[in-house]
């Protein structure tokens, strides 16, 4: 059920969209603690995942996992977070966090207490980043 667009952040085709399709993009997220985190977000203003055909809502967790995966290879995180709140902005995405136990946050979420302040590691993961699109756009656009 498609609902009507009110302002919405992620209605706009802004952001860093490393790829993107007519039904959906994948966005690198502007966060200097977490180097790697995107969003997977449906172009259609939805709410719910049930909002989607069977096919569509395949479509869109494909694309969710071969986000995880790419970044699971160029990474190579301690753990992945895949969440989908929209809590605060009613539009169907989900978010594909890369963890590491020297985070901010670990082990709690990215929203949550921050456990420390200097994340030794960050500088190395933000390297990767060129790597990561790479591999995002490849596992997307394979045959």
């Amino acid at each position: 059920m498609m609902t009507k667009c009110e302002p919405c952040e992620l209605c706009s085709t802004s952001g860093d969209v490393i790829i993107q399709s007519a039904e959906w993009r994948v966005i690198l997220v502007d966060d200097a603690h977490y180097p790697g985190f995107c969003r997977v977000i449906w172009t259609a203003h939805v709410q719910e995942m049930s909002d989607l055909s069977v096919s569509e809502r395949t479509m869109l967790m494909n694309v969710v996992w071969q986000v995880e995966l790419a970044i699971r290879e160029v990474m190579r995180p301690h753990k992945i977070n895949l969440a989908s709140f929209g809590n605060m902005v009613p539009h169907l995405h989900w978010h594909v966090i890369p963890r590491f136990t020297d985070d901010m946050h670990f082990p709690n979420p990215i929203w949550g207490q921050v456990e420390r302040s200097v994340n030794p590691g960050i500088q190395q993961r933000q390297l990767l980043i060129p790597a990561l699109r790479s591999a995002i756009v490849h596992r997307l656009t394979e045959d």
